[in-house]
């Protein structure tokens, strides 16, 4: 505040300094640091290549990243945070705090998946398809993005191209295309999921807080999702074939 003439006055907000230091790790930070490092190490290790095979070996390949997942989580009950007697990084008083409405249905989207595969839903899906054979580019693309574009609302988007992939290669070869034609845009359908929560954990994520509503979901992302298959089909007899060095043509 200072006098403007010696009549008025200037008026100025007070100035508030925000430190944005946080200062150095304490051991409970680098307790998590450390688990959580050890946890991706494990998931990329665990198998590595046909010619030198990861640390599943010495386990015959019989445990998955879920158990890799489940002991690391239980390293968080044991050791100590050393904030408090007794206390550790994770209690069941914490974990009552968690999202488990978003983990529960992130769960249910790789089950579905899971499902997909075990059932023999894949191969239905496969046999379905074979009608293609012989059609042009302009019907095998959307087709193609429409069948992982629908799988994906109901499973993650990397479940669903983990599970279309093999598919799309496997149905390329009994129809006599390209494999990219099938693979390469079901891969990017794949990632269309606008439409239900369970598309991706983004849409998880902004269902759970109550401010989007499935109605939301499908008002905005149809539109998109179209937009989506019709884009790829326009560029793939064009850019598409240049990339891959295909004679792609409608």
């Amino acid at each position: 505040m200072g006098e403007k003439g010696g009549k008025g006055l200037w008026l100025s907000a007070p100035r508030h300094e925000v430190s944005l230091a946080y200062g150095p790790m304490v051991f409970a930070e680098k307790m998590v640091l450390a688990v959580f490092g050890g946890l991706i190490v494990l998931w990329m290790t665990r198998n590595l290549t046909g010619d030198i095979p990861g640390w599943g070996a010495l386990f015959h390949n019989n445990v998955g990243d879920g158990t890799v997942t489940i002991m690391m989580a239980t390293l968080l009950f044991i050791i100590p945070s050393r904030k408090n007697k007794g206390e550790k990084l994770m209690d069941w008083n914490k974990c009552r705090k968690l999202q488990w409405d978003i983990i529960l249905l992130l769960g249910a989207v790789f089950a579905i998946a899971e499902g997909f595969r075990s059932s023999g839903l894949t191969d239905i899906l496969s046999d379905g398809l074979r009608f293609l054979k012989g059609a042009e580019t302009a019907v095998i693309v959307p087709v193609a993005c429409i069948v992982s574009g629908v799988i994906t609302e109901f499973t993650s988007d990397d479940a669903t191209t983990t599970l279309v992939l093999p598919l799309f290669a496997e149905l390329a070869k009994a129809i006599n295309v390209h494999p990219a034609l099938l693979m390469v845009f079901g891969a990017v359908g794949a990632q269309l999921s606008y439409l239900l929560p369970t598309g991706s954990p983004s849409n998880v994520i902004g269902f759970s807080t109550g401010h989007i509503t499935i109605k939301d979901l499908v008002i905005t992302g149809l539109p998109l999702k179209v937009v989506g298959i019709a884009a790829l089909t326009i560029l793939m007899p064009t850019l598409g074939s240049q990339v891959f060095s295909t004679d792609i043509k409608f």
